[in-house]
């Protein structure tokens, strides 16, 4: 049986090497939000919006190569938002996978800057002719805006994050959270797969397969990440855990409990998988992968 850890790491290793390259540092004292804009994308991370990408654009014939820009301006776009996230007026983090966030490195100035940096880099290479064809690039940038927004996307998510705790009555919990999850963390996972149906010109019903598996993984992978906040390792997490008890947050657990949210989690990733099968042998990493969503350590 294929192990999807490795898979993942040796994918990790060649993405970084290409996307190394795209932050040649300029002359001048400018040069300092480009290091912090590197520093925080380089800032290791499982690359596992990238892979999703190159992994469902090959179930349509599309090379590693082919997909290359679009991972590396979505892996951009990510790391933009873990960069604001960490700020002392959103989360409030010093660590992010283990090392210094970014206004901690560098400061809160540079941060926002380079976040914003990175934010506009994302579209500057989507919007590329080395990227797709005329159609297919601006498919990829609307789908990309759609979900980064403030309307449905992940600025929305962040703001109703924020607030969740003084806006939402105690009975609305459960439609806030899946609300929350679906337009912050959930956004960009289902651009992830649908970016590789767009660049391999998917059928309507391979592109909804895709949009199903996404959903589920999505859910499944913040259900992971609200576990491992309150029984995690934080030297292989890598960031500071438990806070979100400290402060009082909505989360999967704290609805369900350890527990059920962990049956909630394997539920969730039976019905991704069993999404896939539209797409046969294909798509077994994909399925690897999902399991790989609630098995994972960090």
């Amino acid at each position: 049986m294929k192990n999807i850890k490795k898979i993942l790491n040796s994918y990790s290793q060649k993405f970084n090497l290409k996307l190394a390259a795209f932050f040649p540092l300029p002359d001048g004292e400018e040069k300092r939000v480009v290091e912090a804009m590197k520093y925080s994308v380089m800032n290791g991370g499982k690359r596992l919006r990238p892979y999703l990408v190159s992994e469902t654009a090959k179930l349509f014939g599309v090379s590693e190569t082919k997909s290359l820009r679009t991972a590396a301006a979505l892996e951009m776009f990510h790391s933009y938002s873990l960069i604001h996230d960490d700020l002392p007026a959103m989360d409030n983090d010093d660590l992010r996978r283990g090392k210094p966030t970014c206004h901690k490195q560098f400061d809160e100035a540079t941060a926002i800057l380079a976040g914003d940096g990175l934010l506009t880099y994302a579209f500057e290479i989507l919007s590329d002719k080395k990227t797709a064809d005329t159609e297919t690039r601006c498919e990829l940038i609307r789908y990309l805006a759609n979900a980064a927004g403030a309307f449905t996307g992940m600025i929305a998510g962040q703001m109703v994050d924020l607030y969740a705790e003084k806006i939402s009555p105690k009975h609305q919990n459960e439609t806030l959270i899946k609300h929350i999850e679906e337009m912050k963390t959930g956004r960009l996972i289902r651009y992830a797969c649908e970016a590789g149906a767009i660049l391999g010109k998917a059928t309507k019903k391979q592109r909804q397969a895709l949009i199903d598996y996404s959903r589920k993984i999505g859910i499944a992978f913040q259900i992971a990440d609200d576990i491992l906040d309150v029984e995690g390792n934080a030297d292989l997490v890598g960031k500071t855990l438990q806070k979100d008890e400290k402060q009082g947050k909505i989360t999967f657990v704290s609805l369900y409990g350890l527990s059920n949210a962990r049956k909630i989690a394997k539920d969730l990733i039976d019905q991704a998988q069993k999404a896939l099968d539209i797409f046969g042998s294909k798509a077994e990493n994909l399925k690897l992968l999902a399991q790989y969503i609630i098995d994972r350590k960090y």
